[in-house]
Formats: structure tokens, C-alpha cells, sequence
């Protein structure tokens, strides 16, 4: 496509790194409000003991988080990208902020009434989730797939971003009076400040990257109507002077995509059941007492927070980038043989073995999911990029729903409820 006179391939396009950089940050921001949430699961386990924190807060969030991305994924290609992420953007910082005043306002007590409260807010975090993530994947989908792999490892850094600083305000606060409340609030609070700065980033930044704008200037040039907000943030015209609604090319539908990737929609369905079934509520409530007492489940949930990261820049290496889409069925299945090694582990094993069980579960679930979400987009129009993105993040939601509901089977008789 000639872009008015400026160089034509996306090789050429100043602002790669920078834009690499910036998917990162943003990736950061768009899970580092619920990552806070999972941390700082101890300060809520002893504020509210008989409520089950963990697991009630992801299954709080996870219907909204899937109904809403049900409904974008639908309406996907009338939805403006730029609108959809400011507004996921701005809500979780608006629901992260309301949480610390929630604990203010309630001098970090208990109580049905404020823990309703906090549901409300883990809702908007999951409709914060589905605007946000389905948005920026979709977008991305036709951009460089080094884009989507910086993003996702953005959201994995948020969880070991906010396992590290946990640990350590775990440490800075243990014996003060209160502490486990005040290293929750410092959670929160720095959680509300990265928000608000990838309204900034998103709002201001990315748009005018010349990498991102060449892309984006493609996209509407092959009908996408998504872009048209974000080329006008740029401050520049479609291409030929041509309205995205004007330009009419044909496209796949929705369920002709599904149909032609849904393997891959699927890979991402059972990682995340998997994973989600596990983690966090079984880390939390189904390990047992060992050596490092209060510490264990904090540092099970940095471990595997920490290795997720680790897996998702291993894809980066050529020769282990796993790209067959039979390969990746297999793998994605075998993970499941994790179950039975995690009950026995946490039923006769110690807590070295479940360490290790705790990274190589963070380690296979970032792998798999950035060799799934760069390979699947390959080979469609950038409006179909952006549909199969927003398609294959419902897969990977519905996922996580389905393994927070599964998770509560690993309490069924044990006189937990």
C-alpha cells in the first residue's frame, strides 16, 4: 500500500522499539489493577475469613469480563479501538481508586456491606478487562506480531511486578501495627497511578508512533471503520482521502473465522482452564501449612506470576517458538496431566515440589498463549485480524471462567463452605 509518499514497507517504519516499549507498558496497566487484587489476597482473607476472597473475587469479575467481550466481539467492527480502550482504561483506574476509598472509608473492617462494595468494583474491573484487552489485541492482530508478545508479557509483568513489590512490603510491614492493611493500600494506590498513566500513553502516545499509524492507515485502507478514531488522534486522513466507510472490501464473517481458527480459540479455551483452576484459590486454601507459614502462598503466587513472564518472551527464540497448529492442540492438552500432580503434591509432596509445579504452570501458560495469539492472525485482511483478535480473547476469558468455576471443586467436601 503506498502511505502519501512515505516509505511502504512496515521494515522501514521509524518507531518500532518505541512502540514495542509502549504495548508493554499498556499491557502492564491492563491487568495490574486485578493482579493487585490476587496479591494482596491475604489482606482480604483476614479482613473477610469465611468468604472465600480468592475465589469470589474471580468469579465476580469473570462474568462480566465474558458477557461484555461476548457483546464487543459481536459489534466488533462497528466499535471505534480508540473510544473502547480509553473507557477500559479510565474504569480501571476509576474502580482501582474506589477501592482504596472503600478501605478508608471503612477503616479496613469487615462486613457484608463493604465486601459487596468490593465486588462492584471487581465487576468494573472485569468490563475493564474485556474493553481493554479485546481492543488492544484487535488492534495489534495487524500490526508486528512482537506487538501482541510485548503486551502479553506487559500482563504478565503486572503479576510479577505486584508479587515482587508484595514480598517486599509483606517484609517492610510485617511487624508494624496494621501492616498487612497499609501494604495493601500501597498496592492499591501504585496499582490507581499505572492506570492513569496508560490513559496518558493510550490517549496521547501510541497513535502517533509512525509504526502504528502506517498500520493503522492499511488497516482503513482495507475497510476497517475501527482505526478511524486513532487516525484522527494522530491528526492525519485515511488513505486517498477516502472515510473508512466509504472503502468496501470483503471480509470473512465472524463464524467463518471461528470455524477456520478454532483450534486455536480452543488451545487458549483449555490453557486457561487449566490455569484458572489452580490458580489462585487452590494456592491459596489447598496447599497446606509448610515451613514458610504465611509466606507460602504469596510466594507460590510470585513464583508463578514470575515464570508466566519468563514464558512469555521464550517464544522470541526462533528454534523454540512452537508454531504447528497440531503441536500446539498436544501441548495445550497435555497440560492437563498438571492436575493430578498438583493434588497429590499438595496431598504427600513438600513445598519444593510445589514451587516447582507453582513455575512450570506459570512458565507453559505464558509460552503457549503468545505462540497461539501471534500465529493465528497470519494470512487475513487487517479487519479480519482485528475480528479473529477480539475473537480469540473471548476464548481465552471464556477459559478463565470456566477454571474459576472448576476451581471450587477442589473444596467440595473438605467443610470449607
Amino acid at each position: 500500500m503506498a502511505d502519501s509518499g512515505s516509505v511502504s514497507t512496515p521494515d522501514r517504519v521509524e518507531g518500532k522499539t518505541k512502540a514495542t516499549i509502549l504495548c508493554w507498558f499498556l499491557g502492564l496497566g491492563s491487568l495490574v489493577a486485578w493482579n493487585s487484587m490476587l496479591t494482596i489476597g491475604d489482606y482480604y482473607y483476614a479482613v473477610f475469613p469465611t468468604y472465600h476472597a480468592s475465589r469470589v473475587l474471580t468469579i465476580v469479575y469473570q462474568p462480566f469480563a465474558v458477557v461484555t467481550m461476548a457483546i464487543m466481539a459481536y459489534n466488533e467492527a462497528k466499535i471505534e479501538t480508540r473510544r473502547r480502550n480509553l473507557i477500559g482504561y479510565i474504569l480501571f483506574f476509576l474502580t482501582t481508586f474506589g477501592l482504596v476509598v472503600i478501605d478508608l472509608a471503612s477503616s479496613g473492617k469487615g462486613g457484608i456491606g463493604n465486601y459487596a462494595a468490593i465486588c462492584v468494583m471487581v465487576a468494573g474491573f472485569g468490563i475493564a478487562d474485556a474493553s481493554v484487552q479485546g481492543g488492544m489485541v484487535g488492534d495489534l492482530a495487524f500490526m508486528c506480531p512482537e506487538f501482541i508478545q510485548s503486551f502479553f508479557a506487559g500482563l504478565a509483568a503486572s503479576g510479577a511486578l505486584t508479587s515482587g513489590l508484595r514480598l517486599i512490603t509483606k517484609a517492610a510491614f510485617d511487624k508494624t501495627n496494621d501492616g498487612l492493611r497499609k501494604g495493601a493500600l500501597l498496592f492499591l494506590s501504585i496499582s490507581a497511578f499505572f492506570e492513569f498513566v496508560c490513559i496518558f500513553l493510550y490517549a496521547y502516545m501510541f497513535p502517533k508512533i509512525p509504526i502504528v499509524k502506517y498500520f493503522r492507515k492499511k488497516a482503513a485502507s482495507q475497510g476497517s471503520k475501527t482505526v478511524k478514531g486513532d487516525l484522527a488522534a494522530a491528526g492525519i486522513q485515511t488513505p486517498s482521502g477516502e472515510s473508512a466507510e466509504d472503502v468496501k472490501v470483503e471480509r470473512l464473517s465472524n463464524k467463518q473465522l471461528i470455524m477456520k481458527n478454532l483450534d486455536y480459540g480452543l488451545d487458549l479455551y483449555i490453557i486457561y482452564v487449566l490455569t484458572l483452576s489452580i490458580f489462585p484459590g487452590f494456592l491459596y486454601e489447598n496447599t497446606g501449612e509448610h515451613q514458610l507459614g504465611e509466606w507460602y502462598a504469596v510466594v507460590l503466587i510470585a513464583m508463578y506470576n514470575v515464570w508466566d513472564l519468563i514464558g512469555r518472551y521464550v517464544p522470541l527464540i526462533n528454534p523454540i517458538r512452537l508454531e504447528s497448529r497440531k503441536g500446539l492442540v498436544i501441548a495445550c492438552l497435555s497440560r492437563i496431566l498438571l492436575i493430578p500432580c498438583f493434588y497429590f503434591t499438595a496431598k504427600y509432596g513438600d513445598q519444593g515440589w510445589m514451587i516447582f509445579l507453582v513455575s512450570f504452570l506459570g512458565l507453559t501458560n505464558g509460552y503457549l498463549t503468545v505462540c497461539v495469539l501471534t500465529v493465528a492472525p497470519r494470512g487475513y485482511t487487517a479487519p479480519e485480524q482485528n475480528a479473529l483478535g477480539n475473537l480469540l480473547v473471548l476464548f481465552l476469558l471464556a477459559g478463565i471462567f470456566s477454571g474459576v468455576c472448576l476451581d471450587w471443586l477442589w473444596i467440595i467436601g473438605n467443610g470449607s463452605f
